[in-house]
């Protein structure tokens, strides 16, 4: 009885107390800044959730900044030590831990920064850090060119992406969105406005491309240009075995790096997977075939989907024919089963927009996102696919979003730059486990995640993390290996008060 009287008095001190704690908590810029803090409830809920809608974390205030200086004064202000306060940068929040957030700091609204500029010679664009990636393509198409490498989804933040690698179908032959770039320009953890390149303070350069944003925050890109082709051929093929699954996948990449086969090799390359227990979109097939593709998963439990894409201008071209001819005459996908639509270069390349809607309408979009991104060496993939694949994944319950599995070529990454990959081998598949799940079942979801990372160490899979969130430094370390010395030291260069990203959990 009486700890429980002391429980109560504790608790109502606490009451007490809270409101004048977080008053104290309360930040407020010096007027000589020039600098609006946003502090309504509405602007301070939306910086509060990112797009895992996992994790709450409640900044201090928002500024939208009206250019690059803005976010200069606010960070040396932050760093004099007059009144230490942390800083993360924001496109869309498209994290999936609180990565963008930063408790009872400074968020900086990086899309009030936007807008692409093209050079006049069309070979590169001049691209702000919180314009979104379908905003490059409108504006870059209008004049026949546009970027070579592109994510999934194209609703996100230019810096956002450059900050951790930039992943998609193009990967295999043009490399991530990191090493697509000519020259940034950065702003340190100590306010520094510094433009940098591969010749121009290149530690920063390669540092800041997959950094997390702890080196500094990206407020201009200068993105490589190519010429936009129109149209795409997007064909999807079904494989019920897996090992002619990936052995297809990987003679086609291998094809980007062949001299003379450019030309018929594809553009475009993911696979994802139909699983029994889970819900089988066939829709991008004829009707007639749906029931048929329905029950082939049904029968198998997993069925295979490669997707790949060529792009093209003329479709009288002979080289279209040759790319046809070439994938349905030559691959193992399982016979009749092959898909071909004909659509523009940007809807094909926004195809995943067309789904959030579908998603949104169905109150199924703003729901939890417990995704698990990894990439695993080829040799393993065999090993990945039964003790993941088979004895996890395909033994749940239910299964509730996409689970995508392709091949890369390591080559066309740039092991200077902060991205981590495994750095095994050549061919390293890229996987993501893209669940999406209720607020009750996120717990399972989560553990569902820990079994896989716990079954890939315990099985020697060398595996690394992509989006990942790890609280523990220790396993930054890890994450990073033979990288981390030069990570932390330029923590210590350019962000010495380590004010930048604490959302990332790193330092």
């Amino acid at each position: 009885m009486a700890n429980l009287r002391l429980m109560i008095t504790l608790v109502t001190v606490l009451i007490y107390l809270l409101p004048s704690y977080i008053k104290s908590l309360e930040i407020i810029l010096p007027k000589s800044l020039n600098l609006t803090l946003l502090t309504d409830p509405s602007t301070i809920s939306a910086a509060s959730q990112d797009f895992g809608n996992v994790t709450t974390v409640i900044p201090g205030g928002v500024i939208c900044p009206s250019s690059p200086a803005d976010i200069s004064r606010l960070l040396s202000y932050a760093a004099s030590g007059e009144r230490k306060f942390q800083v993360a940068a924001r496109g869309q929040g498209h994290s999936l831990k609180g990565q963008a957030g930063v408790l009872n700091g400074v968020i900086v609204n990086m899309t009030c920064l936007a807008g692409v500029v093209v050079s006049d010679d069309m070979k590169y664009a001049d691209v702000a850090g919180g314009t979104l990636w379908v905003d490059v393509l409108k504006k870059t198409a209008e004049k026949g060119v546009s970027p070579v490498s592109w994510t999934d989804y194209l609703h996100v933040s230019v810096g956002g992406t450059l900050s951790n690698a930039g992943i998609g179908g193009e990967v295999f032959r043009n490399g991530p969105q990191i090493t697509n770039v000519l020259e940034l320009d950065v702003i340190t953890g100590k306010g520094e406005m510094l433009t940098c390149s591969p010749q121009l303070n290149s530690e920063l350069f390669y540092g800041v491309l997959g950094g997390l944003g702890q080196f500094g925050i990206i407020t201009r890109a200068r993105i490589v240009l190519n010429h936009a082709p129109k149209r795409a051929k997007w064909f999807r093929m079904l494989y019920s075995d897996f090992t002619a699954f990936t052995k297809d996948q990987e003679r086609l990449i291998s094809m980007a790096n062949d001299i003379g086969a450019n030309d018929i090799g594809v553009d475009y390359l993911e696979g994802q997977l139909f699983m029994s227990n889970g819900v089988v979109d066939t829709s991008f097939f004829a009707p007639s075939d749906q029931s048929k593709i329905a029950d082939l998963v049904k029968s198998h439990g997993i069925i295979y989907v490669l997707e790949v894409a060529k792009y093209y201008d003329d479709p009288t071209l002979p080289i279209i024919g040759q790319v046809v001819d070439m994938l349905t005459k030559t691959l193992s996908y399982l016979p009749g089963f092959i898909s071909i639509h004909d659509v523009t270069y940007f809807d094909f390349l926004n195809r995943v927009k067309a789904e959030e809607d579908k998603l949104r309408s169905l109150n199924l979009w703003e729901v939890p996102h417990p995704w698990l991104n990894l990439y695993v060496p080829k040799s393993r993939i065999l090993d990945f696919h039964n003790l993941v694949v088979k004895d996890i994944l395909l033994k749940q319950n239910s299964t509730s979003g996409l689970t995508l599995l392709y091949p890369s070529n390591r080559i066309k990454w740039d092991n200077r730059m902060s991205a981590m990959t495994t750095d095994e081998e050549d061919v390293v598949y890229i996987i993501g486990i893209l669940q999406s799940a209720t607020p009750q079942n996120v717990p399972e979801v989560e553990s569902l995640n820990d079994k896989i990372i716990r079954v890939c160490k315990d099985s020697g899979i060398k595996i690394k993390q992509y989006l990942m969130h790890y609280t523990r430094q220790e396993d930054w370390v890890e994450h990073f290996g033979t990288k981390w010395s030069d990570f932390s030291k330029r923590k210590d260069r350019f962000d010495p008060k380590k004010l930048l990203s604490p959302g990332q959990d790193i330092f």
